[in-house]
């Protein structure tokens, strides 16, 4: 219980003395706030190793997609995605919920890399043109985006579909998929006690080639990631 503890004291107090320190990179170049996006990632990781003893084991290396666009769909089951991946996938940046765009000093990192919000189960102005504002920050970047399909964080054993909205992006960017599944709710989950002595999986798996119809590509994203 004490190392749990310690655990979320530790990584919550990194993370805000890193966005401390990294304030004046907000009138610098987006790459200076990247950088400490990576420090975060890596926080994250050596508080893992350290309280948890938990081990972060990457899969598939071999399937990054290499000299093309794409765009990252993975699954979400822990705060975890949100900062390591940015250590796998180069200057990443993210599709969220608009509530992580408004809180303070946080939210103004995520808004500097060019992250998108958008307001779950609402129709409003800035919801209409989210799939337009995709289109042009991923068209005029070499930065892959990065998705949660299931929308919020789930449990590993659950299994919801995925939200159409991705299979939309999927047809607007034209774009390879790739797919990543992780399974850091054994060890980080939403809503319950942390669990110790587990290691995390990360797969990144065989990218999904553009130009598949919305239904093939969603059915074939979620077996993928899922069967994993």
């Amino acid at each position: 219980m004490i190392r749990k503890l310690l655990f979320l004291f530790f990584f919550f107090l990194g993370i805000s003395i890193i966005s401390i320190i990294f304030l004046p990179s907000l009138l610098m170049s987006t790459k200076v706030v990247l950088f400490g996006g990576k420090m975060m990632g890596r926080w994250t990781a050596l508080c893992l190793k350290s309280f948890l003893q938990t081990k972060i084991i990457v899969k598939g290396e071999d399937n990054i997609i290499r000299n093309e666009k794409f765009f990252i769909a993975c699954s979400h089951q822990s705060m975890l995605e949100t900062f390591f991946l940015q250590t796998i996938f180069n200057s990443a940046f993210l599709k969220l919920k608009k509530e992580l765009i408004l809180i303070p000093i946080f939210g103004w990192y995520l808004k500097k890399i060019g992250s998108i919000s958008i307001k779950r189960d609402r129709i409003t102005k800035d919801n209409l043109s989210f799939f337009d504002d995709i289109s042009k920050i991923v068209n005029s970047s070499n930065r892959p985006l990065i998705i949660f399909p299931q929308a919020t964080r789930v449990l590993p054993n659950e299994r919801p579909n995925f939200k159409k909205g991705v299979a939309r992006i999927y047809d607007q960017l034209k774009i390879y998929c790739q797919p990543v599944a992780i399974n850091s709710g054994f060890v980080w989950p939403k809503h319950g006690k942390k669990n110790s002595n587990k290691n995390i999986t990360i797969s990144i798996l065989k990218p999904i080639n553009p130009g598949l119809t919305k239904e093939i590509f969603l059915n074939t994203l979620e077996k993928e990631i899922y069967s994993e």
